[in-house]
């Protein structure tokens, strides 16, 4: 299973402090991450003050720029692993050294499959999606 972990924004990472310990320490744990097979992909962020967000509202869209007021609902980075299970996740984090210069969390989110949107997709979009990735990957290949 794949799933992505994401690291809550603080009032510290959105002012852009940042603590070059901290990073050292994730550096080697994602170096621990990586031999073990587990983490795929991840990044932090730069501070919403820097962003923009747009609004969906049926055929309307409305754009605000950062920052955006509610850290509690803002990402300061994410990783993509993959492991067997929710719990395999869970003990993986539990490990983290703490992302934030101040107390934080830490989300897991499992990764939609196609199996999960089975009563509510057509039978031919798994196949679609199928060609799709491999059309993406084809796309992005490098020799």
């Amino acid at each position: 299973m794949k799933v992505m972990v994401i690291a809550r924004a603080t009032a510290a990472s959105e002012a852009g402090e940042m603590d070059p310990e901290m990073f050292a320490a994730m550096d080697k744990f994602n170096e621990e991450l990586i031999n073990a097979g587990i983490m795929l992909d991840g990044t932090g962020l730069t501070p919403s003050s820097r962003g923009a967000r747009v609004r969906f509202s049926g055929s309307n869209r409305t754009v605000t720029e950062g920052p955006f007021p509610e850290t509690k609902e803002l990402i300061a980075g994410f990783m993509i692993w993959k492991v067997s299970s929710l719990q395999e996740a869970i003990d993986w984090v539990k490990k983290f050294p703490n992302p934030m210069i101040e107390d934080s969390d830490v989300e897991i989110r499992p990764f939609m499959e196609p199996e999960d949107l089975a009563a509510a997709i057509d039978p031919a979009v798994p196949e679609q999606e199928t060609r799709l990735k491999v059309r993406a990957r084809m796309i992005n290949w490098t020799p």
